[in-house]
């Protein structure tokens, strides 16, 4: 373990370098003085980066609320950091803080085709081309997430499915409402609309991801798929 601390990070394992080891094993595995490491890029000629915040960290007592009061003067006072370095670590602690104080943002929980109609407004409303979006659902049916598919003109846009389930397992959504908007106003579903809805509905039948229902927004109200019954 000494021979491998005096050696530069590039010579170690793969899985062990920090950034390597944060994507192949996840960013919990990391000691502080790895996460560290990350964030000052480098170290000395004969520390590595690592090393440099390990030396950092004995002299704070191993706590991160006494690092965090360090200025960028006082970490500039270790050998290896210089005022850009110390800045990134200044900021990134200071980031943790606000996060910690800060409330989680409250989802939204959809209980009605209204509740999906208002969560996507901000996102549609006066558009003057037609879009497609989906409102990814955890369990307990709170929006985890708003995305658009895809974009197009005034008379409509090209929806791709397995982009559509990509995202959706991509954010592990244990479901889907679709939107897409008529900026012409119309609130009736073409013939394309409903063959695509029915190709999305089996589709997520197959994944386990079913799709709840396939909103037609415009400014002045919606069409709802599952309320009338064609789902």
């Amino acid at each position: 373990m000494e021979e491998k601390q005096r050696l530069g990070i590039l010579s170690w394992a793969e899985e062990d370098r920090p950034r390597e080891k944060l994507v192949l094993k996840g960013k919990s595995t990391l000691s502080e003085a790895e996460l560290l490491g990350i964030l000052i890029g480098s170290g000395t000629r004969s520390l590595s980066a690592v090393d440099v915040c390990k030396l950092i960290l004995q002299e704070t007592g191993n706590d991160l609320n006494q690092l965090a009061k360090l200025t960028v003067k006082d970490l500039q006072k270790f050998k290896g950091i210089g005022e850009a370095k110390a800045i990134s670590i200044v900021a990134a602690l200071e980031l943790g803080r606000r996060r910690k104080e800060a409330p989680p943002a409250k989802r939204i929980k959809i209980t009605s085709s209204q509740d999906a109609y208002d969560a996507i407004k901000p996102e549609l409303w006066d558009q003057p081309h037609e879009e497609f979006w989906l409102l990814m659902l955890n369990r307990a049916n709170q929006v985890i997430r708003k995305e658009r598919s895809s974009a197009g003109g005034v008379a409509g846009t090209v929806t791709d499915p397995k982009i559509i389930f990509k995202a959706a397992l991509q954010h592990l959504a244990s479901s889907l409402i679709l939107v897409h908007n008529h900026p012409s106003g119309n609130l009736k579903p073409s013939e394309a609309d409903l063959r695509l809805t029915k190709k999305l509905k089996e589709a997520g039948a197959l994944l386990d991801i079913p799709v709840l229902d396939h909103l037609i927004f415009t400014d002045h109200g919606y069409y709802s798929f599952a309320d009338e019954g064609v789902l």
